[in-house]
């Protein structure tokens, strides 16, 4: 199994895309409750500062700053993950195991589903997320941008304002 080395900086700085295994989906959305109160529970144990964040159907992006002297984002995004789907499991929720890319041989290695979950239960995460370390200003306001402009790119509204899973409604849409 890989390792991955992700950056450990106290403090930092980060950009999130966090996706669901099954990209056909809209538990995100569907579930905001469950994914709001995961959120709060998570940052009443280890605090994080939301910047900015955006809650698609089937994907979030977010970007955080960790308290001064902790760099340890992994726990909590995994604590998010975790809690979310404890929730929507005990309601009931079942994913559908997603589409085998690689054709019906490939099956026997059930690609892309957790070892860990027994064999006829399928992931509600992608395994992993995408973080990236805001570098400078600019940076910080392109990633923000990005997260309010992410519903219009994907083509589920005209405008960021349209969008109710937004950071753009508490911040009011001004320059990060």
């Amino acid at each position: 199994m890989s390792r991955y080395r992700r950056p450990t900086i106290p403090g930092a700085t980060v950009f999130f895309t966090v996706a669901l295994a099954d990209r056909r989906s809209d538990l995100l959305v569907r579930e905001i409750g469950a994914l709001r109160n995961a959120v709060r529970a998570t940052r009443a144990e280890r605090p994080i500062a939301i910047d900015a964040w955006v809650v698609l159907p089937d994907h979030m992006h977010c970007v955080w700053t960790l308290p001064e002297g902790d760099a340890d984002f992994s726990v909590r995004m995994a604590a998010i993950k975790a809690r979310f789907t404890r929730v929507i499991r005990r309601s009931g929720f079942t994913p559908t195991p997603p589409a085998n890319p690689y054709g019906a041989r490939a099956g026997r290695k059930r690609v892309g589903v957790n070892p860990d979950l027994p064999k006829d239960e399928a992931p509600v995460w992608q395994k992993r997320f995408w973080e990236h370390h805001i570098r400078d200003e600019a940076d910080y306001q392109a990633h923000v941008r990005y997260c309010w402009i992410n519903p219009v790119k994907h083509g589920l509204v005209e405008r960021p304002e349209d969008w109710p899973y937004s950071s753009f409604h508490r911040d009011g849409g001004t320059n990060p």
